[in-house]
């Protein structure tokens, strides 16, 4: 009689204790990723001076080639000074800014300008045009006096522009580049390719510039009719940025290119220094243009369904971890894709509950996708619980 009742306070406490503990957690396994391989395209880069592309967004250089050494910039320059100047008075998208009204200095330096072969325009003394007026007249049909005006109205001097352009430069990490002058006829000033990538990005990125730099004609008080001196403008893209021509330095083009792919929007920005001519340049940038657009692809980096993870329980139910959706990136033949995928312990659970998050990274670009049970995970049934009280939490 005592065993019999022992038995049975053991069972009404054993049985309710094993039935309703709760179920152990059961962690996940890595899958490894394997990433889409893409065979890196050869971008013919022109053989002389120095050149380089890159795309917004994208780390580093797609490809260059050429000297190292520093080379002068001639009139890409006028986007260093615009962007120092803006820096200074800014405007805003639409806004005209205020007015700048021409001196008989402004007058004068057109003789000086002219007779080292640089591109001038007339101006009007005691006449005024507003800041966005007198940028658009040096960047887009490249007018060194208009330049220069700029500066000197902005801080009062070339001598006193060049000091901030050069700590501009500086906090920048434009450490290659070399600023003599405001217009670039100095062939001391000087830099590379990487350093004007960076730049062409600046100026990509101010929203004034960025809308001067693709006009490819306007009309203005004083100057009349203006072209710009880009000519590849509207061709394979290309949308900027600055024009560069010494008369001993050769032919250079800073250049920006927007291309669709997928719906979603790359823009490549590049630069040839030092060529033999702008056609033969120009020829040569939209050879390297159409290589290049060719090599983005937009990739699907995972597939719905794709597995991730595994959970084994230690009851035998099986599932897996797996991508909740499509994943896709536009990106660069070559680029190597990474993912770092977090599988976390679970209980069970019907198929669709999310149980981690996968992350890839290509280059400077950044997507996650959520983890999902690939099927129910079903609890233990109550024999297992009975005979496996120890695994219970």
């Amino acid at each position: 009689m005592f065993c019999a009742a022992v038995l049975t306070l053991a069972l009404l406490f054993y049985l309710p204790l094993t039935l309703l503990a709760p179920v152990p957690l059961t962690r996940g396994t890595a899958v490894a990723y394997s990433a889409p391989h893409t065979q890196t395209p050869v971008l013919p880069l022109p053989t002389y001076g120095a050149s380089a592309i890159a795309a917004v967004g994208y780390p580093g250089i797609l490809a260059a080639s050429g000297t190292t050494t520093p080379l002068p910039i001639a009139s890409i320059t006028k986007i260093i000074t615009a962007l120092v100047v803006l820096q200074k008075d800014p405007l805003g998208l639409t806004g005209d800014g205020p007015n700048i009204r021409f001196t008989e200095t402004d007058a004068a330096i057109i003789k000086d300008y002219a007779a080292r072969d640089g591109d001038t325009f007339p101006i009007q003394v005691g006449g005024e045009l507003s800041e966005r007026q007198v940028l658009t007249i040096a960047l887009v049909p490249s007018a060194n006096n208009y330049a220069r005006a700029l500066a000197d109205w902005a801080y009062g001097s070339e001598a006193n522009f060049l000091p901030v352009a050069r700590a501009w430069l500086s906090a920048h990490g434009l450490t290659s580049t070399t600023l003599t002058d405001c217009t670039g006829l100095n062939p001391q000033n000087t830099s590379t390719p990487t350093d004007l990538i960076a730049i062409g990005k600046l100026a990509l990125a101010s929203p004034v510039i960025s809308s001067i730099m693709d006009i490819r004609t306007a009309t203005l008080p004083v100057v009349g009719l203006v072209n710009n001196t880009n000519q590849l403008l509207g061709q394979v893209g290309v949308n900027g940025i600055k024009t560069g021509t010494l008369n001993k330095s050769g032919a250079s083009l800073l250049f920006s290119s927007r291309l669709t792919i997928g719906g979603h929007v790359v823009t490549l920005v590049g630069v040839v220094l030092d060529g033999p001519t702008h056609p033969i340049i120009d020829a040569a940038i939209a050879r390297l243009l159409t290589v290049a657009r060719a090599g983005f692809h937009l990739e699907t980096i995972a597939k719905r369904g794709q597995v991730f993870g595994r959970y084994v329980t230690t009851w035998g139910g099986k599932t897996t971890a797996v991508a909740a959706h499509d994943v896709k990136l536009v990106l660069f033949d070559g680029t190597p894709v990474t993912a770092h995928q977090e599988a976390g312990a679970v209980m069970p659970g019907k198929k669709g509950t999310v149980v981690g998050l996968a992350t890839f990274v290509a280059g400077n670009q950044r997507t996650s996708v959520p983890l999902v049970l690939s099927s129910t995970l079903k609890g233990p049934d109550p024999l297992w619980k009975l005979l496996n009280p120890g695994q219970l939490s």
